[in-house]
């Protein structure tokens, strides 16, 4: 196996090796080439990963593996049976949230990797799922559940598992750590030796791991490779950026935690260079941004920036701040991409905002949020203070104009920001609760306690059937043109995630930009209109394709001409047109 890899990936993963643990990078080499032996994986070597990792015709589909239900058969069956029903080759991937036994969390506290949870079926309703899907798979890298078999190891003193933690002394000096909630950082267990404290970033149940130790991470890559030999094709670094502790730092996008995404992203290019890494890192954009390394790290990030900042335009009328960032984006490689998404399994965060906005129109946001039947989740701040982490809320409510009706311009605000996501540059994910506007699910949350279940609504197949093919229900309506929505994004080059992008500044009430396919053959132009009002765009310099197109316009969402007067476009509020010739 050593003689099929290239010398310089070879002195790459050693020296990374060589970085987080010493001398024992050697070992640990050999070590790896044997794992990755037995799982007979990339036996064929090392391979530049393919620039044609992707086209338009990518769109992810976020959905758990109960999110559809049915008596007397396992939900992911039934999920897999309403996708090819409903949504058929809309979608090339579906990225199932942890499907694994789990203690809490809807399955973000892993109590075993390797398996699926009863509840949901077994590796052959997966496996069903991949004869129409790509799959995406959680690596869920920083943290397991109390209740896993590592962890009651642990407590019993066991090798290798009783080194897989990180005990704290309690009256360590931890306030430079950065804190995503506001729980303690430390929770007591007792152990076989007595009472000790150990490190939970997210809760007393999901017990971070001490990657310090080199039996953690192997652990961990050895779980890659059987996802790998699973099927999976996207695999989900989960709370990648608080993987790495050092007493006295922040504890987030430490060093070692770049050089653990490195090792990772060498590894899936030595065995399985069609693989696709992408970082959850729910932090400021620079710092987001920064797991692209210099092309050597994710091949994806999350765009965590794009959902508040299509919120707080749509609400305002104010298309300003949204058009300043999306024009501050950097080019990417051909290996590099963004993950576009409005609504996910958590909430909407609020930390991508900073900078970007004003505390006064944070506030706002804050405010609408709970107004129209949000919640809002909290971070613990180094003074101890706490302050608003995360909003919990569908992201269609969060365009509503109150908790009891849908209102016109509640599905016009909603609509125009998915199509917004859906054209910018990258990979779309959509959140199955958003492909027919679910509404918040208070009562949910009031019986969990927890914030998250707002958004986390899951469906009896029968009920949904109902909501989709009732022409009086909103849902249907969404629906409709949800699915209009997507076949247009697949069936147009253009939206090549490698794609041109070039954003046009043409007024605070208007979002535009342009779309170029890698070839330069197909060309779109994506206009919002952000306000509450009608506006007339001139097609004059600043929107410099339309302007130079010299033949008829269509536009691909209405499938028809766009209305014009004296030559001006004319939008109609919260109206997005896709623009070609």
């Amino acid at each position: 196996m050593l003689k099929s890899v290239s010398q310089e990936h070879l002195q790459r993963i050693e020296t990374r090796l060589h970085f987080l643990y010493g001398d024992r990078a050697h070992a640990l080499l050999n070590r790896l080439f044997m794992m990755i032996g037995r799982y007979g994986v990339g036996m064929n070597g090392y391979r530049p990963a393919a620039s044609a990792a992707w086209d338009e015709k990518d769109i992810v589909l976020i959905a758990y593996g109960d999110m559809v239900r049915q008596a007397e058969e396992p939900p992911l069956r039934t999920l897999g049976f309403f996708l090819k029903q409903r949504l058929d080759d809309l979608i090339r991937t579906v990225h199932i949230l942890p499907f694994f036994p789990s203690s809490s969390d809807d399955g973000f506290s892993v109590k075993d990797y390797r398996e699926v949870d009863p509840a949901l079926g077994t590796w052959k309703e997966v496996d069903s799922l991949r004869q129409n899907y790509s799959l995406m798979f959680d690596l869920v890298i920083n943290h397991v559940s109390r209740q896993s078999a590592w962890f009651k190891d642990y407590v019993n003193d066991i090798a290798p598992y009783r080194h897989f933690f990180h005990e704290i002394d309690p009256g360590t000096d931890l306030s430079a750590v950065v804190r995503p909630r506001s729980l303690p950082l430390l929770s007591e267990t007792q152990t076989r030796a007595g009472a000790r404290h150990v490190w939970t970033t997210f809760s007393p149940d999901q017990i971070d791991l001490n990657f310090a130790n080199p039996e953690v991470l192997f652990e961990m890559i050895d779980i890659l490779l059987w996802y790998i030999a699973r099927g999976a094709r996207i695999i989900r670094l989960d709370a990648i950026a608080y993987l790495w502790k050092i007493i006295g730092t922040p504890c987030i996008h430490l060093t070692q935690t770049h050089e653990v995404v490195k090792l990772l992203r060498d590894i899936l290019e030595m065995v399985a260079p069609d693989v696709l890494l992408l970082t959850e890192t729910n932090v400021p954009h620079q710092e987001n941004i920064s797991y692209f390394g210099h092309d050597d790290e994710a091949h994806m990030v999350y765009q965590f920036s794009l959902p508040p900042l299509l919120a707080h335009g749509l609400l305002t009328g104010y298309a300003g701040h949204l058009t300043r960032w999306a024009a501050s984006l950097p080019p990417l490689t051909d290996n590099q991409t963004f993950f576009n998404f409005t609504a996910s399994h958590d909430g909407l965060g609020v930390r991508p905002l900073q900078g970007l906005i004003s505390a006064t129109d944070f506030e706002q946001l804050i405010a609408h949020v709970q107004r129209v039947g949000g919640r809002i989740s909290t971070k613990r701040n180094a003074d101890g203070s706490d302050s608003p982490y995360e909003l919990n809320i569908t992201y269609f409510d969060l365009f509503a104009d109150d908790t009891h009706r849908v209102s016109e311009r509640h599905m016009a605000r909603f609509l125009s920001s998915q199509a917004i996501m859906l054209a910018m540059r990258g990979i779309p994910a959509v959140y199955f609760n958003s492909l027919f506007g679910a509404r918040n699910n208070a009562r949910g949350a009031d019986e969990t306690g927890q914030n998250r279940t707002v958004n986390r609504e899951k469906w009896g197949r029968k009920r949904l059937d109902s909501m989709l093919d009732d022409p009086g229900r909103h849902h249907r309506r969404v629906f409709q043109a949800y699915l209009h929505l997507l076949h247009v994004r697949r069936t147009r080059a253009a939206f090549h995630p490698n794609g041109e992008q070039q954003v046009r500044d043409i007024g605070d009430h208007l979002f535009a930009f342009d779309r170029v396919s890698p070839d330069g053959t197909d060309t779109i132009t994506c206009l919002t209109n952000f306000s509450e009002h009608p506006v007339q765009v001139p097609l004059d310099n600043r929107l410099p394709r339309l302007h130079n197109a010299g033949a008829p316009l269509l536009d691909l969402i209405q499938d028809h001409p766009p209305k014009r007067v004296n030559g001006e476009l004319i939008l109609i509020p919260h109206q997005t047109m896709w623009l070609t010739t």
